[in-house]
């Protein structure tokens, strides 16, 4: 969901949009988990209808992120003039409905939860139940949820990431091995990284590439 968020996120693009992207990536990685169905129909099309009937919400049920500014949590996201607040489940949680500029800094982070009275809201509803593989999915109740961040600087033809922390398994796995911090390659180029690191007491922009 973050690399897909990342890789379209740009001048013109709706967050709106971005946030249903990656509700999008994330019920297709629960069709992959066996936790959710396609009832037989195209990935997309099954994806689709998901979105339609607001199952994404149920496994993300907060925004997709927000601006940052003068402050951590930006106050323009719904400035005068601006996109208003939708009412649809998932959706009315973001911090900003705003048309993407060059020059917002934004953070993405979607994330997969696992929450008792949300996964009972799905099972009970008919549009939602037919995806719903409840024997899989209940095995997932207590688990949490995982929520990755990232901070980003929106550009004229795409978006630079600010946040080099380890994102890969191997990044991670290594990192707790004791290796070392910029890594030598950039396992996630997608992610669209910008290195930096620091050598006596000055930053300094990296070249770390695939």
């Amino acid at each position: 969901a973050q690399i897909a968020v990342i890789d379209k996120l740009k001048p013109g693009v709706s967050w709106l949009d971005m946030h249903r992207v990656a509700e999008r990536e994330i019920l297709k990685g629960l069709v992959a988990m066996g936790i959710l169905t396609t009832c037989g129909m195209e990935l997309d099309a099954a994806t689709d209808e998901m979105l339609e009937n607001d199952l994404g919400a149920i496994f993300m049920p907060h925004g997709l992120g927000h601006l940052i500014g003068i402050d951590t949590h930006d106050v323009g996201g719904y400035a005068e003039g601006t996109p208003p607040r939708s009412t649809r489940p998932g959706l009315k949680k973001c911090r900003t409905a705003r048309i993407a500029e060059e020059g917002m800094v934004l953070t993405v982070e979607p994330g997969c939860y696992f929450i008792d009275p949300l996964m009972d809201m799905a099972l009970a509803d008919e549009r939602q139940k037919k995806f719903v593989i409840s024997e899989r999915l209940n095995k997932f109740r207590g688990f949490g949820g995982v929520r990755l961040e990232d901070n980003v600087w929106v550009t004229k033809d795409g978006c630079e990431n600010m946040t080099i922390c380890p994102r890969s398994v191997d990044e991670v796995l290594d990192v707790m091995k004791g290796g070392v911090w910029p890594p030598v390659k950039d396992a996630l180029p997608e992610l669209k990284r910008k290195w930096i690191g620091c050598k006596g007491g000055k930053v300094e922009i990296l070249d770390i590439k695939p």
